[in-house]
């Protein structure tokens, strides 16, 4: 729908028709009755108004009430009785849709819910140029061009476009979702609800990508179904969600600044499983277990791009003596440094691998959760929420685990 909507910018940014038209009579060619009547009768004093080119665009929403009269026209009794005209003339005519787009762009939105019966009634328009409407003896030569959108999917699920009409169609152009997560990163930055005249944002670009990969690792999941796919939209409620969670903590705990962290994604669990249609495998594991599994993978990956190579050794060995870490979601940013300075090496190696800056408490918060995170996809440590961030936890492990282990450790934040 994106797309069709800028194709009027191909358009010329103004274009003469016969003031009073309905159907943007060319006041050199003019279709209706109305204008060719109006034209005959003043010349070259005929009346002249200007129609931009954003005008020049009309789309329709194929739903199952849509008829032909609101696509091509039919006959209007009231409109006859005002102008004590007889029904066979041609000024009783009520355009549609198409009509009225004549000289423009009319676009189709979901084609295949269209009933075929009303596809028929595009046949005329795309092979002759010319629509009938009801029983009048006229044909409206229109000018006009005609697209429509379709998701793949829904030519066997809800509905299906008629052979004929699809033979009748130029070109079909399959769109694709972005190829690198830079490109997705930038797309879910620019159509996402982010200036919001309040508090102001501070994004890290990595935030960015942790969220854009959620996208990415779902649509290589064997466990969401592939052919309903993972759209563009599951990254841009992510983020939008993601913010709105920080924004509520800054209010919170009065800090000036929106700085979204990782642990805003798990808060926005909501806008990951409501977008997932799963296969058999991913339903018997439900819905949260595969969007907080996408949530681990995608920190995982980022933490390997920008942390990948450097020494977390000393912060995986003070887990592994019996620290632990338990993070609020709702602490201030200085408060939570605070606890993450006690982990050995886990600041420094931000500041090493340039992530964040010390001056900034809140980005260094929101990389110390990407490292730990990051750590804990790749099984070095464990993250639950009853005991925050631990040692892994092997099978071989006694029941009274989570005590000892959770007793090591300084817990901050409870």
């Amino acid at each position: 729908s994106r797309i069709l909507r800028q194709l009027v910018t191909l358009l010329d940014e103004e274009i003469p028709i016969i003031a009073g038209s309905e159907v943007n009579d060319n006041p050199f060619a003019p279709i209706s009755k109305f204008g060719r009547e109006l034209v005959a009768e003043l010349g070259d004093r005929t009346p002249v108004a200007w129609l931009p080119r954003d005008s020049r665009y009309v789309e329709k929403l194929a739903t199952p009430d849509v008829t032909i009269a609101d696509i091509i026209g039919d006959v209007d009794p009231i409109k006859a009785a005002r102008g004590g005209h007889l029904l066979s003339d041609e000024l009783t005519m009520h355009f549609g849709l198409l009509p009225r787009a004549h000289r423009g762009v009319f676009a189709i939105n979901e084609l295949p819910d269209l009933a075929g019966k009303i596809q028929v009634g595009l046949f005329n328009i795309m092979q002759e140029g010319d629509v009938q409407i009801k029983g009048y003896p006229v044909r409206l030569n229109l000018d006009v061009a005609l697209v429509f959108t379709a998701n793949p999917e829904d030519y066997t699920a809800r509905g299906k476009i008629i052979t004929p009409l699809k033979d009748r169609i130029g070109s079909e152009i399959g769109t694709h979702y972005p190829h690198t997560v830079e490109l997705g990163g930038a797309i879910t930055r620019q159509e996402s609800w982010l200036e919001r005249n309040g508090r102001p944002l501070k994004l890290a670009d990595f935030m960015l990508e942790l969220i854009e990969r959620i996208a990415f690792e779902a649509r290589e999941d064997k466990r969401v179904d592939r052919r309903s796919g993972v759209s563009q939209r599951l990254p841009i409620s992510v983020l939008e969600n993601v913010v709105s969670n920080a924004e509520r903590r800054s209010i919170v705990t009065k800090e000036k600044t929106v700085v979204p962290r990782v642990s805003d994604v798990y808060a926005a669990l909501p806008a990951i499983t409501g977008k997932l249609e799963l296969e058999y495998e991913g339903e018997l594991q439900g819905p949260e277990v595969i969007a907080k599994d996408l949530i681990r993978r995608a920190a995982g990956k980022t933490f390997e791009a920008r942390v990948g190579g450097a020494n977390v050794d000393d912060i995986v060995h003070w887990f592994d003596e019996g620290g632990a870490l338990k993070i609020s979601m709702d602490e201030r940013s200085e408060t939570c440094l605070k606890g993450f300075s006690v982990v050995p090496g886990l600041l420094g190696l931000i500041d090493e691998v340039g992530l964040a800056a010390k001056k900034d408490p809140g980005t260094m918060v929101a990389a110390s959760e990407l490292v730990l995170e990051g750590l804990v996809a790749e099984k070095r440590i464990s993250r639950s929420e009853e005991l925050g961030y631990t040692r892994v936890r092997g099978e071989s492990k006694g029941p009274g685990y989570g005590k000892t282990g959770g007793s090591g450790g300084p817990n901050l934040f409870q």
